[in-house]
């Protein structure tokens, strides 16, 4: 990613983003890469990451930087589907099977979908 600056409250140090669970930099990673093959603007993204911040502050959230990426995530799920990449359902079809196939996987294991 180019200019870090353009993207609202990202946490990072001296070396860059800093991600508090794997999950997080997979989110991260799918922003960057939807924006590299045009699924919108940076401009766009930084819109819809603010709006997202912005309504979870005014339900109360203390905005204490844990819940950063759920915003994140959440505003990467809702341009994805204003974009038309994949549908709502499709990606709650996915998070359910992403949930069921976590709590069937031993400790330690790797998650399989589908398997």
């Amino acid at each position: 990613m180019s200019d870090l600056s353009r993207l609202p409250d990202l946490p990072c140090d001296a070396e860059g983003p800093v991600f508090r669970a794997p999950w997080e930099a997979q989110a991260f990673a799918m922003a960057v890469a939807l924006h590299q093959k045009g699924l919108f603007t940076w401009p766009e993204w930084a819109e819809a990451l603010s709006a997202e911040i912005k309504a979870a502050q005014a339900a109360g959230d203390p905005d204490t930087g844990e819940t950063y990426y759920r915003h994140w995530l959440a505003a990467l799920e809702k341009l994805v589907v204003a974009k038309g990449a994949a549908s709502a359902m499709v990606l709650r079809e996915t998070a359910d099977a992403w949930d069921r196939a976590a709590r069937a996987t031993p400790h330690g294991q790797p998650i399989v979908l589908g398997g």
